[in-house]
């Protein structure tokens, strides 16, 4: 299984930036995922699940993503459900330090096909994560950081304060039981 950390500070409130990185808006246009099935427009959120259409060197995969834990507004969890990876997981936290927020970023993944898959996460994989992670972050910053962030955010409903915990509940994917 490969990590991957990452931590950006942007200098905007701490709840700002935990709806910026739920928005599929600025998913796709900072990274050119298309939306595909589930939540297609708008925010995510807790037991929700999105299909990611991800171009990649001439080929596209078509993840679906689901939010299977929720503590608003310092940490969610995103697994893949289905997709091209044998196992991805990707946690946020967040934090206010010195008149901003720090996102902690982890993610943990698996390539499929034993030996050949490590060697394509050694080879290029994680490379390429990486670097997608730090671009959506950097687009991210720069939204929360200016008055961008309003495109994203305005006329989007209010987060579900509710404790959400699909292993902790036992509900399925498309669970709707929370936790408290």
């Amino acid at each position: 299984m490969v990590k991957i950390r990452s931590t950006t500070f942007v200098q905007a409130p701490m709840e700002r930036c935990f709806r910026l990185t739920l928005s599929t808006e600025i998913h796709r246009a900072a990274t050119g995922d298309i939306p595909l099935n589930g939540v297609v427009a708008g925010l995510l959120g807790p037991g929700r699940t999105v299909t990611w259409k991800t171009p990649y060197m001439r080929m596209t995969f078509e993840p679906e993503i689901l939010i299977d834990a929720w503590r608003p507004f310092t940490y969610y969890r995103e697994v893949m459900v289905s997709g091209p990876l044998q196992s991805w997981e990707h946690e946020y936290h967040f934090a206010p330090m010195n008149d901003g927020t720090r996102i902690r970023d982890e993610i943990r993944f698996t390539a499929p096909m034993g030996r050949i898959g490590r060697l394509a996460e050694s080879l290029f994989l994680r490379r390429r994560l990486t670097a997608r992670l730090i671009q959506r972050n950097a687009f991210i910053k720069l939204a929360a950081e200016s008055d961008d962030w309003h495109q994203y955010l305005d006329g989007q409903p209010e987060i579900d304060l509710r404790v959400y915990d699909a292993a902790m509940t036992g509900t399925g994917p498309q669970g709707s039981v929370y936790a408290r």
